[in-house]
Order: C-alpha cells, then sequence, then structure tokens
C-alpha cells in the first residue's frame, strides 16, 4: 500500500458522493440469494461495547453468508457501505431483492440460529487470543464473546461455550502470553489441516483499538469466519519486541510468524498460494507517534511482503473498514474485457508520458478510496491506468465489475504491486514459479490484464522471473527496486525481455498531493533537459489523487517544460513505442 512514499494515515475519510449513473443492463437475478436482504447496522459509539457488538455480528453476518448472500452490515458512522448497497440494488446485482433491516443483534442471531454451534470467549488479558477465537468460530461455526458479551448473550441465545479462553495463555511456552496463544492455535487448528489454506487474515487484535471502538479490523472478519482462516497478529521484525509485548524475548514474534507461514506451505503442499489479508499495526510494529521504534512504517511495510513471499504467499495490503466481503465476493462474475486503442506511431521530437494512477490494490482502496477519484468529471480527458490488483476479484468482483463497466475510453487497467497480489517475485523459490504463473495467469485473464506496471522487489528481476512474467504480462514490465537490506539491489537497464519490453517506474511522484506545481516540479526533475541517448519515454506513479488534479500538473509541466513537447499516451501504445525504441537503438 503504502510502497516506498511517504507513511499515509491508516484510514483516509471518503465522503460519501452523489454519484449519479447508468449502470450497465440490471444482471440476472442471482439464484443462490435470491430471498430478502438483511441489513444490520452497527451502532459504532466508540466504545468497547460497540466493538464486542461488531465482533459478534461479523461472526454471524459470516456463518449466514456462507451459504448465500444473505446479511449486509450497515454503518451509522462509514457512509460506504450504503454507498455500494445502493448501487448494487439499484441496477446491479442485487436488483429486485427485498432489503429488510433488522432491528437489533437479537433479530440477526434469530437468521443464524442452527448454524451457529456456540461462543468462543475470549481473554482481554491476552488481546491476541480475540485472534485465536476468530480463527476458532470459523472452523466451529462460533460467536466471538468478550466476557461482558457472554455474560449478556449467552444464556438469552442459549448458547453453549465451544472455548473459553481465559486464563488459557500464561506465557509458560515462550515468556508471552501472546505467541503461546497463537502456537496453540497452529498445533490445535492450523497444523490438523482445518483452517483455509488460501486465506491468512492479519488483522489487528484489541490492543489498543477495542477501548476506542476502532472496529476497522473487527468489520472485515466476517470474511475470516465465512473462509475459516487462521487470523493473527504478529512483528516481522526480530531484533526488538513490539509494543503490545514488550517484554517477550526479541524475535518471538518473527519465529511464530515463520512457523505460521511454514505450516501454510505445508498444508498447501505447494498447490495454491495463500493470500494475507490485511496489515501490520502501525503503532505496534514501527516508528510512529507514541511508539519508539528503530523501524519506519515503508521498511515494515516491505519487510513483511520479504518475510512472507518465499512462501507461496502474498499479501492484499490494507483491508481494515472493508464491510460486507462475505456478500459481495459472492456477485455474478464472468471474466471481463478492457478496451485496446488504436495504434499510433511515435513522433519525433515528442517526450511520451504514462500515468500510473497507483495503489488501488488492496482492498480499502478498492472499496473506499476509489469511488470519489472514478467519479471525478474530468476522468476520461486524458489516457490513463488504473493499478487495481486481479486477485481482488475473489473479494469484490462486484466493485472491479462496475469499474470496467463504468470506465471511458482513456481508462485503463494494470496489475499494482506487483502482480496478482503484492508480493516480491524475487524471492519466490524457483520449484514454485509454475505455480506463480499460474496464479497469474489466472487473474490476469479474468480481468484481461497483460501489464504489469509496478512488480516490486528488492532487486532487478532475475531471468527467470521476466521468463515467468513473459506468460501473463507481455505487454509491459515495469519495477520499484528499493533495497532496504543493502544488498545492492538496482533498477534494470532498459530492455526488451523475449518480447516484453522492461522499465523502471519512476516513483519521485508517488508521494501525496499536495499541489499540481509541486508535483509538476517532480515530474519535470525526472525528465533531463536532452535525452539523447535515452529513450524518451517516462512511467510516472501517482498515488489516491484525482484525474483532474493529474490533467493540472501536466498542464503546468507543459508550460514550464515547452521544448519537451510533452504527450501523455495510453500504456499500450506506450509500451509498444517504447519496445520498438529500445530494439531499434540496440
Amino acid at each position: 500500500m503504502m510502497k516506498n512514499v511517504i507513511f499515509k494515515l491508516p484510514v483516509l475519510l471518503v465522503v460519501l458522493l452523489g454519484l449519479t449513473f447508468s449502470f450497465c443492463v440490471a444482471e440476472k437475478k442471482n439464484t443462490k440469494g435470491g430471498g430478502p436482504l438483511y441489513t444490520y447496522t452497527l451502532s459504532q459509539s466508540g466504545t468497547a461495547e460497540s466493538y464486542d457488538e461488531a465482533m459478534a455480528v461479523a461472526c454471524l453476518q459470516g456463518i449466514i453468508n456462507r451459504e448465500a448472500p444473505t446479511v449486509y452490515v450497515l454503518s451509522k458512522t462509514n457512509s460506504r457501505p450504503a454507498y455500494w448497497l445502493e448501487l448494487f440494488s439499484s441496477g446491479g446485482w442485487l436488483h429486485g431483492r427485498d432489503i429488510k433491516p433488522l432491528p437489533n443483534i437479537d433479530a440477526l442471531f434469530a437468521l443464524a440460529k442452527g448454524k451457529v454451534r456456540g461462543a468462543v470467549i475470549w481473554d482481554p488479558a491476552v488481546p491476541a487470543s480475540m485472534n485465536v477465537a476468530t480463527t476458532i468460530a470459523g472452523v466451529g461455526d462460533g460467536v466471538v464473546f468478550s466476557p461482558e458479551f457472554a455474560e449478556k448473550y449467552l444464556k438469552k441465545w442459549d448458547l453453549k461455550v465451544i472455548k473459553d479462553l481465559r486464563g488459557m495463555f500464561t506465557g509458560q511456552e515462550t515468556g508471552s502470553k501472546k505467541n503461546d496463544a497463537y502456537r496453540w492455535a497452529i498445533r490445535e487448528y492450523l497444523g490438523k489441516g482445518l483452517c483455509s489454506g488460501h486465506w491468512l487474515c492479519l488483522y489487528e487484535d484489541p490492543f489498543s483499538t477495542r477501548a476506542k471502538g476502532n472496529v476497522g479490523y473487527v468489520v472485515t472478519r466476517d470474511w475470516a469466519v465465512k473462509n475459516r482462516s487462521f487470523v493473527y497478529d504478529l512483528s516481522p521484525w526480530g531484533d526488538e519486541a513490539p509494543q503490545d509485548d514488550p517484554d517477550q524475548k526479541p524475535g518471538t514474534d518473527l519465529e511464530t510468524y515463520k512457523l505460521i507461514l511454514e505450516e501454510m506451505l505445508k498444508q498447501t503442499a505447494g498447490k495454491q498460494m495463500t493470500e494475507v489479508a490485511g496489515f501490520f499495526a502501525f503503532s505496534k510494529y514501527s516508528n510512529v507517534p507514541g511508539h519508539k521504534s528503530s523501524h519506519d512504517p515503508v521498511p515494515t511495510e516491505w519487510e513483511t511482503v520479504y518475510l512472507i513471499s518465499p512462501y507461496n504467499c502474498y499479501q492484499n495490503t490494507v483491508a481494515s473498514n472493508c464491510y460486507n466481503q462475505s456478500l459481495h465476493s459472492q456477485a455474478p462474475f464472468a471474466p471481463l474485457k478492457q478496451r485496446r486503442p488504436k495504434t499510433v506511431q511515435k513522433q519525433e521530437n515528442k517526450t511520451y508520458i504514462c500515468i500510473l494512477m497507483a495503489d488501488y490494490d488492496s482492498s480499502t482502496p478498492l472499496y473506499d478510496f476509489l469511488p470519489k477519484h472514478w467519479s471525478d468529471t474530468q476522468r476520461g480527458a486524458i489516457p490513463l491506468l488504473w493499478g487495481i490488483n486481479p486477485n481482488l476479484a475473489e473479494t469484490y468482483p462486484d466493485i472491479i465489475k462496475y469499474y470496467y463497466e463504468t470506465r471511458s475510453p482513456n481508462d485503463y487497467f494494470g496489475a499494482d504491486a506487483s502482480a496478482a497480489g503484492y508480493m516480491n517475485p524475487n524471492r519466490v523459490k524457483k520449484e514454485y514459479l509454475p505455480l506463480f504463473i499460474e496464479h497469474n495467469q489466472k487473474f490476469y485473464g479474468q480481468l484481461d490484464m497483460t501489464l504489469s506496471p509496478m512488480v516490486l522487489d528488492w532487486d532487478e528481476p532475475s531471468a527467470d522471473i521476466k521468463d515467468a512474467f513473459t506468460k501473463f504480462s507481455p505487454d509491459g514490465f515495469a519495477t520499484n527496486v528499493i533495497d532496504f537490506h543493502h544488498t545492492g539491489g538496482k533498477n534494470p537497464k532498459p530492455q526488451v525481455w523475449k518480447g516484453m519490453p522492461v522499465m523502471t517506474l519512476i516513483n519521485s511522484t508517488g508521494g501525496r498531493f499536495n499541489s499540481a506545481d509541486e508535483k509538476s516540479n517532480q515530474m519535470s526533475a525526472s525528465i533531463p533537459s536532452k535525452s539523447i541517448g535515452k529513450p524518451p519515454f517516462y512511467f510516472f506513479r501517482i498515488v489516491w489523487t484525482s484525474p483532474s488534479q493529474v490533467i493540472e500538473t501536466i498542464k503546468l509541466l507543459k508550460k514550464k517544460r515547452p521544448e519537451l513537447n510533452v504527450e501523455v499516451t495510453d500504456p499500450y501504445n506506450f509500451f509498444r513505442m517504447y519496445k520498438e525504441y529500445i530494439l531499434q537503438h540496440n
């Protein structure tokens, strides 16, 4: 998500837009979920009680929605769920469903009655136990209760206790209550093959969130429960103790993390890749206000990806405040098609620019941030390449389909960070490259993608990795190399590899958009006064910015540097002309 840009605040507040549109032709009724659509509105009052409510609701929703897309959760403080419900019920796949609001959590439980086998009670003295409880709830069809919620609802709902985790984890095994909890769960659930091999959930536990009623990584748990995923929250660093467990022996979190990854690799037997949905907790594992650490947020993100990649894992980096994944994921979906532009011929004395509208590569920006920029009235005025990870079709297929069906002739899509999932391709073991290729061919094919505009890694791509990408990304490969381990990593030379053009993505423009003047200066600084001997092609990354702002930036660049004769080009012609130039001049 952040990649190697400035530290971004965890959640961007996006105002619900009064977006009106003609949304394709109403799809055929979803026969899997053609009955009533029940909605439940969370209170989100910013208290521990509202946190506990969201936890119970997420479990019930995940269990109910396993059979059919039945329950949709809304919020009094977050307007995005209502935005998507309005969109898909007015002309999309939920059109025609009778929407029935549920009056209270008792009514929601009544829908789940007969499907819920009991309750799992977590231990507030060990915040990690709530993640363990979520794992148990997914495997055992349970609902997760705090002790207070158990007191209130256990008898009322006539539920047996599947597992009471209070007092179970003392630190006797590892010297850390937190790590004792996860290692027990590894042995009892992941190691016994009871959890999903395709999903891991890196969800922040209640350590610093419950008291504030911060439910960002609670409302996501319908997804974990539905998929019976293993849920955890650990640091990728081995040289310091995390904020939530300062007395642990440094590296204990990392040892446990590796045990999870090793067991997952064993369970999948190299036959499928695993998505790690979620993000590390800023305040626990990196240097942010309130926590002194030797590691900044961006290196912590990169270290996480560096760690998981050899285990055939890729990250869906941010998933906070992503509602209703258990429902959206069941939308009817068929392979999508992109438009291809007419071929244009390169002209002399022109400087060609292509813009990657970057970082819609994980659930939160796709679900929550992109609608604001997508509704910009100037979208379509210039060609733009939107970075969307194709593997998100498993989570939000209806949302991706909406973007495809409402794109302009100047909107294009490419895989963002790094392919079908955020990982370091150079870290994939050679014996698993066939699996890597198969995984990417599947998702690139579903979204008609042939470009990889932002492959993130610690060094230039190896010959094996370039060979792999030619199998699913033949029209272009652009990389962003940051060597946080100081091992001599470098960007590749401009080249064409077995027909695939290879270049470096310019990241100097990837920080926060403060002004068009600043951004145009950043672009200008990347373009030399004289391009003699250098390809006149510049591929810029711009993050979470509106088309209007990009257009203003380009206008200023043209005004400041008229000698460049700048032309903003669609990605297909851009990479094709670049390829022809390299072949001609080499």
